[in-house]
């Protein structure tokens, strides 16, 4: 198969033959349609996740595609299916996948980290019966793709970790895809959201997003401005970035007894968090990680009923050719960039 890899941290992420995955007994293999650059991605080529240790190495870890091929032990799929994964795939046995949880699933396998991801034509799914879901015929794979990760975990982090109530003020740092996916299901939950960013072609994506206020992330004390435009602070907000910066000045964007949600990846040795703050004002800070694959309903239910678009975020279609280029310029283009691997040189 054809895949993007690299075989040093930071180093040359080029396109080259590599053998095609075989399905696990449990497992599935799925040609890839369709896959979304993510900031994660980045990290992990950049060896800030200490689930990529062997190199050579694939990215990739949101896609949509078709079953090739499927394991023995495989119950409930058949090649040919149409199908999109969460990028947290859960061993299904465990006992946070016994409580529903498996989001944090303590098996837990993640393509393009724990192995070798979907910049590629082929990609190895494991435990296929609790991590495959179905896409309808009439969402594209560009759509599908973009929920896996970026969309999905904006929709679990701002309906059920933040919280968010209609008539909230919801703050989003970083406007990039999970940002601006945050700041259209924060808007379409009836909460009033500013959008922060440093570019103005991504606050205007933000606007189109549904965000009402905008903060300039670049012009000084972004807290202090967002805790002037709300009237006293966010009740929820969001660092979809995931930098020193970006994570403080979520926590200084609060009111008192905000919610802050970390979705953005932050290195292990950062620690930007104003403590005094969160004591002082009984702040919560929250984690988000992804969606479990049986909580895809309600966020698929809204696409089809026309309250969401994720579609709308997509900005950019590139080839494989391409891909490697564009993770290692990634933020340069606002909004969501997908990678066609089947797309001829």
């Amino acid at each position: 198969m054809r895949a993007v890899a690299f075989d040093l941290f930071g180093g040359e992420l080029d396109l080259r033959e590599l053998p095609d995955p075989s399905p696990s007994p449990h497992g599935a293999v799925i040609r890839v349609e369709a896959t979304g650059l993510c900031r994660s991605d980045w990290h992990g080529w950049q060896g800030h996740d200490p689930a990529v240790r062997v190199l050579p190495h694939v990215p990739g870890h949101e896609l949509a595609g078709v079953v090739e091929a499927v394991g023995s032990g495989v119950r409930g799929w058949l090649p040919g299916a149409r199908v999109t994964v969460p990028f947290v795939c859960a061993c299904g046995s465990c006992a946070a996948c016994a409580a529903g949880e498996q989001q944090v699933c303590e098996r837990q396998t993640q393509p393009g980290f724990t192995h070798w991801g979907s910049y590629a034509e082929f990609v190895a799914v494991d435990h296929a019966d609790v991590n495959l879901i179905p896409v309808p015929e009439e969402m594209s794979y560009f759509t599908a793709a973009s929920l896996g990760c970026r969309f999905a975990t904006a929709f679990r982090a701002v309906a059920q970790v933040g919280e968010v109530r209609p008539g909230e003020w919801v703050a989003v740092h970083g406007c990039g895809g999970v940002g601006l996916s945050a700041v259209m299901i924060a808007s379409a939950a009836g909460a009033r959201v500013v959008a922060v960013d440093i570019s103005t072609d991504a606050l205007r994506l933000a606007e189109q997003a549904g965000a009402t206020h905008f903060v300039d992330g670049s012009a000084g004390d972004a807290g202090a401005q967002v805790r002037e435009l709300t009237r006293g602070g966010a009740h929820v907000s969001i660092d979809a970035l995931g930098s020193p910066r970006t994570c403080a000045a979520s926590v200084e964007s609060l009111r008192r007894r905000g919610r802050h949600v970390q979705v953005g990846l932050l290195p292990d040795d950062v620690t930007p968090i104003p403590m005094s703050r969160v004591i002082g004002q009984e702040l919560r800070l929250l984690g988000s990680h992804g969606m479990a694959a049986h909580a895809y309903p309600p966020m698929l239910e809204m696409i089809r009923a026309g309250l969401l678009h994720p579609e709308e975020l997509v900005t950019r279609t590139i080839g494989l050719a391409d891909a490697g280029k564009a993770l290692a310029s990634i933020g340069s283009v606002p909004g969501v960039t997908m990678i066609t691997p089947g797309a001829p040189l």
